[in-house]
């Protein structure tokens, strides 16, 4: 009996065994890790391996492996030829294009107003040096630096050339000085600058010269030919002071502009106003002396034979010129 229940107990025993190992296990661990942590940080490479570059040029590289010509120098200027005609920057192995031709612009300045000028102080120098005597002569007698004004005069009037040639020297500063006058106030019935320049010195001549003959053709006829030398001396000698006395006033006139050219202009009518002024002084003292002659007669004189004659030779010009005035 015992045996048997033994036997029984051992066949539970294997039956239980073996339906333990045929039983599907329904707690079965899945084989993903619940707790497995993706890394999402990513680590890349930052040095990124570049192509190396010329740092003094972005320029690519356009050499073509020319070869320098066999028997040509360094030095020489085929070897410089050759260097230029495959330079990457500048294509001098081109043909040049030829561009359409400008018009062709002038400039018209005082180039030629500026070599007179230079001209007229180049005479004044020479002549200054050539007649020294005559200068120094000739301003202290302007100045009354001396009482021996007659020895003075006579030593003047002794020299016709330098007188001749100041005289002249007048007429081109002068006529020059007339010039600017006539274009300043709009008064050029030519509109030409150097043919109203010629008009101008010749007139000034022309009026001297008239002057001249008619003072000595009155002092012949009326028996006072001291006089007449007398005044006719003063007034060409303030003539060639003039002459000498306005040329910076020139200048300044031809080339200034603004407050320098009206300033120019003022203080040369102050200068050329003071110097005839001075003038009919010296005049009537000296015939004075010669003549017994009344202060009202002699300022009739200046506007008769003075005044008068310039007043009808702007007359006439306007009239010739056709402009109104």
């Amino acid at each position: 009996m015992n045996r048997f229940f033994l036997l029984f107990f051992f066949q539970l025993l294997l039956a239980g065994i073996v339906v333990a190992q045929s039983a599907v296990d329904t707690t079965t661990i899945s084989g993903n890790d619940s707790i497995r942590i993706l890394d999402t940080v990513v680590q890349q490479d930052t040095l990124v391996i570049t192509p190396a570059i010329d740092s003094f040029s972005v320029r690519p590289r356009t050499d073509s492996g020319w070869k320098v010509k066999p028997g040509t120098l360094y030095s020489s200027p085929g070897f410089s030829w050759q260097v230029m005609q495959h330079h990457p920057y500048f294509n001098f192995s081109s043909i040049s294009r030829v561009l359409p031709h400008a018009d062709l612009k002038k400039f018209v300045g005082k180039e030629w107003l500026f070599y007179l000028l230079v001209f007229l102080l180049l005479v004044f120098a020479i002549l200054r040096s050539a007649f020294f005597k005559y200068f120094n002569d000739l301003f202290r007698l302007f100045f009354r630096t001396t009482l021996k004004q007659r020895q003075i005069r006579e030593q003047l009037m002794q020299t016709p050339l330098p007188s001749l040639l100041l005289n002249g020297f007048f007429v081109i500063s002068g006529g020059l000085y007339i010039t600017f006058l006539l274009q300043h106030f709009k008064l050029d019935p030519v509109n030409n600058f150097w043919q109203l320049f010629l008009y101008c010195c010749f007139g000034l001549s022309a009026a001297y010269f008239v002057k001249f003959i008619g003072l000595k053709a009155s002092g012949w006829l009326f028996n006072m030919s001291d006089a007449a030398d007398s005044y006719i001396f003063i007034v060409f000698v303030i003539n060639k002071m003039i002459g000498i006395l306005i040329l910076p006033f020139l200048v300044i006139i031809a080339f200034g502009v603004g407050n320098l050219y009206s300033v120019g202009l003022t203080l040369s009518w102050c200068l050329v106003l003071g110097l005839f002024l001075y003038r009919f002084i010296l005049t009537y003292s000296v015939i004075r002396n010669q003549v017994k002659v009344n202060p009202f007669h002699f300022f009739l004189y200046l506007l008769a034979f003075e005044v008068a004659p310039l007043l009808l030779v702007y007359k006439g010009l306007l009239l010739f010129f056709g402009i109104t005035a």
